[in-house]
Formats: structure tokens, C-alpha cells, sequence
């Protein structure tokens, strides 16, 4: 056991520790983790290649996300895919991630999560295009299913086998990281909730995971109910945590200006240059940022090919929106919640207790409640959000049979159970190490892929939005 346990933190820290060490003016320095090295410049890619996309088409990803079509009744649409990731992207990254970055790199790590989202959204654009390119349909619950094991199978036959393969081994690795990458996500959700239920209402972790298994256990273990309960939660939770911190800002007004400046001055180090700090700013709000939006890790496309859309394309750019939502609001949320509290009120907090610190000092009691609650809404979306995602990892690996996927729920929310009532850092590092991996397997196939997303760009471009303009400009023409 402690073999596995070491191979374990081994990989973790290959994954996520300080692989290249970069040597600044001044005797500093600062560490690059290998997904960091790999992300960013993937991100740029992506940025060059769809110029600037995120920016460039601002005004086609709204129209697009805004539509709501399908014609086939046993799939999602595209805003219930849109919906589904978000479920997963908005979770503890957004709460504990943020205030861990804030902490680690001040309030300048902010902005570094920031630029982080808009290349990541051109890396969330390419993927979803993928997806959609390479979805088939799913005979189990209906509907389409697919994600990056599926483009990466199609890739690696067409390249390399040249003939058909049930699985191949880069897919097969891509589809079990990402279940092993879920199963310790469960964990630290289930940890997460009763420690804030505890802290905030004083129960008993017993209790507080016992209800949340037994309603997480009824909604995953019906067949197709994942999606319509997620239809609600989210806009919801997103719409509440937006709503109160709109609030906070308006009664805080007066300190919103020395904010922005404390996050751009900090941003590029003017202070924590002179104490060797420049790197962990940067590097805090990169790592937050990538680990917050999962751009580029694969989880998300396995929503995306699950939609009913019209052309490729639609789906990307509504991703593309996704990383938006994400990062630029629900993140800067929580800092601006963070960085409007005097340093006084929060005091030697940290983790999550600084986050309801600070909404004490706003809120008063009422705070620490509304943490606690959506807290529980962020990780309990995301739960059901993953096991949607693992149906198609599950059926690449184990093929079209429903005992499957009962049996990889019932160990989910096993884990779920388990992490309720004691953490046990190896299986979060396990976590950690999922991601990592899948978010390798997935680039490997993402730079090569890259013409057929361009493709799809340039024929949506000319063959859509131009008919599109011309159709309104001829309806204008009319009136």
C-alpha cells in the first residue's frame, strides 16, 4: 500500500510541482509546472490560430448561446450542454481555488486568472469543435455521447492503425484517468460540505453527508435525470452568487477603484518583485485559473458531444462562453468579495474560512450561512455534473452496458461518503493526478486535430454568420 501510495504523490508532484525553474533579474526565480507549460502555450495556439476568437466573435458567442434548439428529443441541446459544464466548472475552484490564489499571490493573481480565462476559452473552443465532430449516438440513455476519448481513437486509427479498433491504448488512458480524476473529486466534495455545514450550522459531518448521498444517489441513479435537475441548480447558484456579490460591490462602492488598482499594480509585481514574490503572483493565478475553468483537461467536451447542434462550431463557441462564466464572473466574484474586506476583519484566517471571514464581515451570521449554502450547491452540482461526464469514459472502456455505470455510480458516491467523514490526502491527490493525466492524453491529440477545428471555423464564418447578416440586413432592408 504505502508502495502505491508513494508512486501516487510521485506522479502528483511531476504533474503539478515546479518541473523548470526560470531565473529572473535580481537573483529571483520562479517554477513552472509541467501543465502549466503545456496549457498556456496550447491556449495561445489556439488564440493565434481562431484569432483571438474569444474577443473576435464576442457578439456571435452570446447570439449563439441564447439559442436553444434540437431536433432530437432524446438529446440536450447545446445551452443544457453549456449548463452541464458549468456545473462542473463552478465548484470549489471558484471558492477555495480563488481564496487559495489570493493568499498564495495577492490580489495581482487575479489578473493572471483573467488572461488565463481568454486563452483558455480558445482551448475550450477547440475541444467542444472536436466533440461534436466526433459524437456518436448513445443507445443506453439516448441521445449522443463522445469526448475526447473518442476523438482521440479516431484520431490514432486514422493516423496510425489505419483500420478499425474497438479501443486504443491513448483513448483507453485518456477514459481511465478521467474516471480515476472523478473518483477523488467525490471525495473533496464530500469533505467540503460537511466541513462548511459544520462550521456554519454545526452538524455533525455523519448527518450532513448522509443526506447529501442519499440525494445525490436519487437523482445519478435515475436514468436521464442529471440534466433537468442541473437545468435548475445551476442558473440559480450562479445567478444568486452574482446577484449578492452585485450588492456587496454596490454598498462598497467607494473602495472598488482601490481594488482594480491593488490587482493591477499587484499584477505585475511592483511590490512583490522586491520580495521575490513576482512568480508565485503569476504562477497562482495561471495554476487557479487552468485548475478553475478546465480548459484544455477534456471533462467538459464530454458534455459537448453530447448535444443536439446544428454545426460544430455553436457548440465551441458556447464552451468558449463557458470559461467565461467561470472565470472572469463567478472567480472575480469571490476575490472582489475577499479583496473589499479589510485585512483587519480577516485576521490569520485562511482556506475557506477566510472566504467566511470575509462574508461575516459583510453579511454578519447571515454570511457564513450563505457560504455554507452555496458552497453546497457549487460541489453538489459538480458531483452529478462528473457522472455525467463519465457515462461516455465509462462505455469507451467497458463497452454499452448499464451494470457499468451503476456500478461506477454506487463507488462515486461511496467516495462521496467516505470523504464526508475524514480526508485522506492521497485520494485527493489521486484527483489531482487524473486531471493531470487527462489533460496530457488530451492535448497530444488537440495540436494535431487542430486544422479540422479551423476548418469548421472558417466554414461557419462563411457559410453562417455571412447568410445570417445577410438575411437580417435584408429584413432591415425591407422595413
Amino acid at each position: 500500500m504505502r508502495i502505491i501510495i508513494s508512486a501516487i504523490e510521485a506522479v502528483y508532484t511531476f504533474l503539478w510541482g515546479d518541473l523548470v525553474t526560470l531565473q529572473l533579474p535580481g537573483g529571483l526565480s520562479f517554477g513552472l509546472p509541467l501543465l502549466v507549460i503545456i496549457l498556456i502555450p496550447t491556449g495561445i495556439f489556439f488564440t493565434v490560430k481562431t484569432r483571438v476568437l474569444p474577443i473576435r466573435l464576442w457578439r456571435e458567442i452570446i447570439l449563439v448561446t441564447l439559442e436553444n434548439k434540437k431536433k432530437d428529443d432524446s438529446a440536450i441541446s447545446g445551452v443544457q450542454a453549456l449548463i452541464v459544464s458549468t456545473a462542473t466548472r463552478v465548484g470549489m475552484g471558484n471558492l477555495a481555488g480563488v481564496v487559495a490564489a489570493i493568499s498564495a499571490g495577492g490580489a495581482g493573481a487575479v489578473f493572471w486568472m483573467w488572461i488565463t480565462a481568454i486563452i483558455g476559452s480558445s482551448t475550450a473552443f477547440a475541444e467542444a469543435v472536436l466533440a461534436q465532430q466526433h459524437k456518436q449516438k448513445d443507445p443506453i440513455y439516448g441521445g449522443y455521447r463522445g469526448g475526447p476519448a473518442y476523438y482521440i481513437h479516431d484520431f490514432v486509427v486514422d493516423k496510425i492503425y489505419k483500420k478499425k479498433k474497438k479501443r486504443t491504448i491513448i483513448a483507453s488512458l485518456f477514459a481511465l484517468s478521467g474516471l480515476i480524476c472523478w473518483f477523488g473529486i467525490s471525495q473533496v466534495i464530500g469533505n467540503s460540505v460537511s466541513s462548511a455545514f459544520e462550521t456554519a450550522f454545526k452538524i455533525s459531518p455523519i448527518y450532513s453527508t448522509t443526506a447529501l448521498v442519499i440525494i445525490a444517489a436519487f437523482i445519478v441513479l435515475r436514468k436521464n435525470a442529471t440534466v433537468k435537475v442541473l437545468d435548475i441548480i445551476v442558473p440559480v447558484m450562479a445567478g444568486i452568487y452574482f446577484f449578492i456579490t452585485l450588492i456587496l460591490i454596490i454598498k462598497n462602492i467607494t473602495v472598488i477603484p482601490e481594488v482594480f488598482s491593488q490587482i493591477f499594480a499587484e499584477a505585475f509585481g511592483f511590490r512583490q518583485a522586491a520580495a521575490g514574490g513576482f512568480g508565485a503572483v503569476i504562477m497562482n493565478g495561471v495554476k487557479r485559473g487552468l485548475f478553475s475553468n478546465e480548459a484544455g483537461s477534456g471533462s467538459a467536451p464530454c458534455a459537448a458531444a453530447a448535444a443536439d447542434i446544428d454545426h460544430p462550431v455553436k457548440m465551441g463557441l458556447s464552451q468558449a462562453f463557458g470559461v467565461f462564466i467561470d472565470t472572469i464572473v463567478i472567480c472575480s466574484c469571490t476575490a472582489f468579495i475577499i479583496l473589499m474586506t479589510p485585512k483587519s476583519a480577516l485576521g490569520d484566517a485562511a482556506g475557506m474560512n477566510l472566504m467566511q471571514a470575509a462574508m461575516n464581515y459583510h453579511l454578519g451570521y447571515a454570511g457564513e450561512v450563505f457560504i455554507a449554502v452555496i458552497l453546497w450547491l457549487f460541489s453538489f452540482s459538480t458531483f452529478i455534473g462528473i457522472l455525467f461526464y463519465a457515462r461516455s469514459n465509462i462505455a469507451y472502456l467497458f463497452g454499452d452496458k448499464m451494470i457499468s455505470q451503476i456500478i461506477y455510480k454506487i463507488i462515486a458516491l461511496a467516495m462521496l461518503f467516505v470523504g464526508g467523514l475524514s480526508a485522506y490526502s492521497v485520494v485527493w491527490d489521486l484527483g489531482d493526478v487524473g486531471i493531470g493525466l487527462m489533460t496530457i492524453f488530451n492535448v497530444m491529440a488537440l495540436i494535431p486535430m487542430s486544422g479540422d477545428v479551423i476548418k469548421a471555423l472558417k466554414d461557419y464564418e462563411q457559410n453562417h454568420m455571412k447568410v445570417r447578416s445577410k438575411k437580417i440586413f435584408r429584413k432591415m432592408s425591407m422595413e
